[in-house]
């Protein structure tokens, strides 16, 4: 594989400057120029992968730095740890997020079959 800086993007739908970004952050590095341009390999595009996979699991940029580091030093156990404690964190916004389309749905209900008024839904947002 020798891709272009686009067709390297374009492998996980994001934007050249994202690359770039990603690039200054240290989360990926920049290839050598040859022929005046630079190619990204196979390894470049698994590592890109990697980088949006973590993002959509809830990682920050320097969480995903550190599992990259880990995973040169081959230390399992704290990976595993921080994905547990990732894991928490989900739980944690699981049950708020639970929390609030509960109370989101009984406001609903009472404006459904409330009789004039104030609708439940728009006093219950006032302070």
């Amino acid at each position: 594989m020798n891709l272009t800086i686009k067709r390297f993007a374009d492998t996980a739908d994001v934007g050249v400057e994202t690359i770039r970004f990603y690039q200054r952050k240290g989360l990926l590095d920049t290839p050598t120029v040859s022929s005046g341009i630079r190619r990204y390999d196979e390894k470049a595009v698994r590592r890109l992968h990697f980088i949006r996979a973590a993002q959509r699991a809830g990682f920050t940029l320097d969480e995903i730095k550190k599992l990259i580091d880990l995973d040169s030093r081959d230390d399992r156990v704290r990976a595993r740890e921080m994905a547990y404690q990732r894991l928490q964190t989900l739980d944690q916004q699981i049950a708020e997020m639970k929390k609030a389309r509960d109370a989101l749905s009984r406001l609903a209900e009472q404006c459904t079959h409330q009789g004039p008024g104030a609708c439940p839904i728009l006093e219950a947002f006032v302070d």
